[in-house]
């Protein structure tokens, strides 16, 4: 155990700070575009379904080791097995590793969060149509000296604030954000559902048909809230070690994931009404955000005003994603390489963007260069969410089963419990066979 291991300053700083990084990648950027090229009402109901029956009990187990070692979850991981290369010990390096080559490519979006809030405000699409948005997004990303130079501006507000420490700088951060954020998407979701011809949109989105629920669906979903959740990422165990014994895992858990679900939701109360509206399609894919919305708010009264909104709010979510994702990385680089916090964020910031360059590129001069058929950008996308977050998840979920044992997962997790959510014996079949076989699943799916 780490006794001198910092600590959260309160339970709620904990749990905006772990909602906040599963957010902006999961929520805002990638859940809509999820569930428009994958059928809507019906994609939505098994997400939901996942991320309460799956997502809880994984989120929980990780957490769960962290707080049990106080330790990374490479050092934790060892410390658990009383072996330096024990095969459990990839929990913690297949989950840093994920949260690497996901930051890889997710400090580009990045980039283009904060580009398209300045070029928001500068009113550079006000009566833009759809052919010109698209033009301009492929033009922007296929330009890597200006997304460089955004990115840049976004690693270096990553780096101040987690430098700051636990507390004044990570915890402070989202206790802040994660609400303004919140308020924001409520607003927007009600100036959305308030536009004509919204109602077929809506009607889209929360309908399921039944019959687009395929085995590619379902596992889409499974994979879409393992993004949204985080797991297999490192960052549930590095936040899980800043815990105390008397926190309330279960509970504060099922609150994490149920916020990161509801904001997940609301974001597709802004867009799919307001693509409705207007007669677009919400399958346009990774750039839906960036190709739609600026036609949407060129089209509606006030829209400049609620474009800015829009874009600061993503800019935030994409901050406390990652706030997270480099939290989890600097963390344990600075204790396996006994490295003061300031000098293991940056230069954790510095290799992201070094990795990051080749997903830079691939929106330009490199976008013939491709590896199995994927350019830079989609090959780092399909290896952290196809292979590396699975293999992780499904290593937490058959060492929590079979080596830990369930017994011994439900007293550590119930430590600190107030009795209003608690691991009971009516979990044990979900955690000991139905999750390793859902993960093993979207594993082979991946490979």
């Amino acid at each position: 155990m780490a006794d001198n291991r910092e600590s959260w300053g309160s339970r709620f700083g904990f749990i905006m700070a772990t909602a906040g990084f599963a957010i902006g990648l999961g929520s805002v950027w990638r859940f809509p575009y999820m569930v428009g090229v994958n059928g809507g009402g019906a994609f939505l109901f098994v997400y939901i379904l996942i991320c309460f029956a799956i997502c809880v009990p994984l989120f929980v187990a990780e957490i769960s080791l962290g707080r049990k070692t106080r330790l990374n979850p490479v050092q934790g991981m060892q410390l658990l097995t009383r072996k330096k290369f024990s095969p459990w010990v990839l929990i913690g390096w297949l989950g840093v590793l994920a949260s690497l080559l996901i930051m890889s490519y997710y400090i580009m979006i990045l980039g283009w969060m904060a580009a398209y809030l300045v070029k928001m405000v500068a009113g550079q699409f006000n009566n833009i149509t759809p052919a010109a948005a698209s033009g301009a997004f492929k033009s922007f990303s296929s330009n890597p000296i200006q997304v460089t130079g955004y990115t840049v501006v976004m690693l270096v507000i990553l780096g101040v604030i987690v430098t700051r420490g636990l507390k004044e700088g990570v915890e402070k951060a989202c206790k802040t954000m994660l609400p303004a954020l919140f308020v924001m998407i409520i607003v927007m979701a009600a100036r959305s559902l308030t536009l004509p011809g919204s109602t077929e949109g809506l009607k889209w989105y929360l309908t399921p048909d039944f019959t687009k629920i395929t085995g590619e669906v379902v596992l889409a979903a499974l994979g879409q809230a393992f993004f949204a959740v985080g797991i297999g990422v490192a960052c549930a165990f590095i936040y899980g070690s800043y815990l105390s014994d008397d926190s309330d895992l279960p509970a504060d858990s099922s609150i994490i994931v149920s916020l990161v679900t509801l904001i997940a939701f609301i974001c597709g109360l802004i867009i799919f009404p307001a693509l409705s509206s207007f007669g677009m399609s919400p399958e346009a894919g990774p750039g839906l955000v960036f190709e739609t919305m600026p036609v949407l708010f060129a089209k509606i009264p006030l829209g400049r005003f609620f474009g800015i909104m829009f874009f600061f709010l993503v800019v935030l979510a994409g901050l406390t994603s990652g706030i997270g994702y480099l939290e989890a990385v600097a963390s344990t680089f600075a204790d396996l390489f006994r490295l003061s916090r300031k000098s293991s964020t940056w230069m954790t910031l510095g290799l992201m963007l070094f990795l990051g360059f080749p997903s830079i590129l691939s929106q330009g001069p490199w976008s013939d260069v491709t590896f199995f058929g994927k350019n830079c950008f989609a090959l780092a996308d399909y290896v952290s969410g196809n292979i590396l977050m699975p293999a992780g998840a499904l290593l937490i979920s058959v060492y929590t089963a079979y080596k830990w044992k369930f017994r011994n997962f439900m007293e550590e997790s119930n430590q600190g419990s107030h009795g209003i959510i608690r691991i009971n014996r009516a979990w044990r079949p979900l955690v000991v066979y139905i999750i390793p076989a859902a993960v093993a699943a979207i594993m082979i799916k991946g490979l």
